[in-house]
């Protein structure tokens, strides 16, 4: 995809991802995991802040930090390169809160038409995945790599 990320940082499973945002509240280190689920060959999507006393992903914590854009090409990056090491499995993503959920709505359509070509997306509603749609509310997010 052409947009600006940030360098991400890898251990060798390419579950766990780790960069640095930086903006006019700082460097914000941030963390991207993919967590197996109940659901065979689904992962979770978890980011947020890295929570220093926790060692742990702070999901709710707001950084504002001027970069969204390219913190979500930040992510979209993760999971191409998670796909790349994991074909033939899903990832769920769904945010902490309803705002989030919709932020990720909004980078889902804004990248849709390359997305597209790579990924079958689906979205959520009740326990259902159906077909994404654009301008379509979603409780969550499903993605398969395409080859």
């Amino acid at each position: 995809m052409k947009v600006e990320k940030y360098h991400l940082k890898s251990g060798t499973e390419f579950t766990r991802f780790e960069f640095i945002s930086e903006g006019p509240k700082g460097a914000i280190r941030k963390l991207i995991e993919f967590q197996n689920t109940n659901s065979p060959n689904v992962f979770n999507l978890a980011f947020g802040d890295y929570n220093s006393e926790t060692q742990e992903i702070d999901d709710l914590s707001v950084s504002n930090n001027g970069d969204t854009e390219k913190v979500l090409g930040t992510v979209i990056a993760a999971v191409y390169a998670f796909f790349n090491e994991y074909p033939n499995t899903y990832v769920y993503a769904t945010g902490s809160t309803n705002a989030r959920t919709r932020l990720y709505r909004m980078g889902i359509t804004k990248f849709y038409d390359q997305m597209k070509k790579d990924f079958y997306l689906y979205g959520q509603i009740g326990d259902d995945f159906v077909e994404f749609e654009i301008g379509v509310e979603y409780e969550g997010f499903l993605a398969q790599r395409k080859f």
